[in-house]
């Protein structure tokens, strides 16, 4: 894989899959998260397309940059190129995927069936969301599915891999090598704050957090020393959603609109005073970025920029650059 992770403050390349497979990591990813470097992965959304290039146009820029890069299921509740395609399509040109795979649209027998036919291509990496409701997207008529929760399905993957059968009892013949992820959103925490939703999913057998936005480090810093008391870091690994926002005004209508996200006062002040509100917002990324990377208990960050995908490589080379 041409894959790279950040080493706190030093770019370091990915090993080779059959080093991955003597050291007993399920993927790439597996193995940057082990490791205990500082993880960069980033989010793209598959187009609509059936030409392979115009999904490549938007992944190979960050191929070296970010250690593994998410392909949405849906997104939005619309409708665009298989994931399960795309992941496979980023693994042929050297480029670690992480396919997400919500329970919106898929039944049990559906959803395990997808998850077989990601190991037989090679897709280690599975982000399980519950996925936007149908009514949310372009087609509202569309009947969503929802036959299993993500916590059932995070189960489900999980005595797959444990046990190498289906819930029925089958046997499922072949390596069972996941990495299971999950989706969850991180608080100031008050006094006494346990975060149920949390353990919940680590008892589930989930892996990895990407997080939703949180672009307040002081929030961070808290969010997790207080993870850490409670042992839950760093044996699971939060990856915190950042992006390089372009404008204020995309800044308050993230904070108003998308549940769980956390932009400061202060963020929102530097954008609207900038004489370049995108440039702005790609150095408030970088920023980020270098912070999070000396907080213990932090494993990495998800970058997401669903409009301004673009500018997601330069925000990585810099951050590493940078240190």
């Amino acid at each position: 894989m041409g894959a790279f992770v950040v080493d706190r403050r030093k770019a370091a390349p990915l090993k080779c899959p059959m080093d991955q497979e003597t050291s007993g990591a399920a993927s790439a990813l597996d193995q940057a998260l082990r490791s205990g470097r500082f993880v960069i992965t980033a989010e793209i959304s598959p187009p609509v397309s059936t030409d392979p290039a115009d999904l490549l146009a938007r992944a190979l820029p960050l191929k070296g940059l970010a250690t593994a890069v998410n392909v949405t299921d849906g997104a939005g509740a619309k409708a665009h190129l298989s994931s399960l395609v795309a992941a496979r399509l980023l693994l042929d040109h050297g480029i670690e995927p992480i396919l997400q795979m919500t329970c919106r649209d898929r039944n049990r027998l559906a959803l395990q069936s997808d998850l077989l036919g990601a190991l037989a291509l090679g897709i280690r990496n599975i982000l399980i969301l519950r996925g936007d409701d149908p009514s949310a997207g372009d087609q509202p008529d569309a009947k969503p599915v929802f036959d299993l929760e993500s916590r059932t399905l995070l189960e489900t993957a999980e005595r797959m891999r444990r046990d190498h059968r289906l819930p029925t009892g089958t046997e499922i013949k072949g390596p069972v090598a996941l990495l299971l992820g999950a989706a969850d959103t991180p608080i100031d925490p008050p006094p006494g704050w346990t975060p149920q939703s949390l353990l919940a999913k680590q008892a589930a057998g989930v892996d990895f957090i990407q997080t939703q936005f949180c672009l307040d480090i002081a929030v961070v810093r808290r969010y997790a020393a207080r993870l850490a008391e409670l042992d839950i870091v760093p044996k699971l690994k939060i990856l915190i959603g950042v992006s390089p926002i372009p404008s204020a005004r995309s800044a308050r209508w993230m904070r108003e609109k998308l549940f769980g996200t956390i932009i400061p006062d202060a963020v929102i002040e530097r954008l609207d005073k900038a004489a370049d509100p995108r440039t702005e917002g790609r150095a408030i990324c970088v920023e980020l970025l270098q912070q999070l990377a000396e907080i213990p208990g932090i494993a990495g960050a998800h970058i997401m920029a669903p409009q301004n995908p673009a500018a997601i490589a330069g925000v990585i080379a810099d951050a590493a650059i940078a240190g």
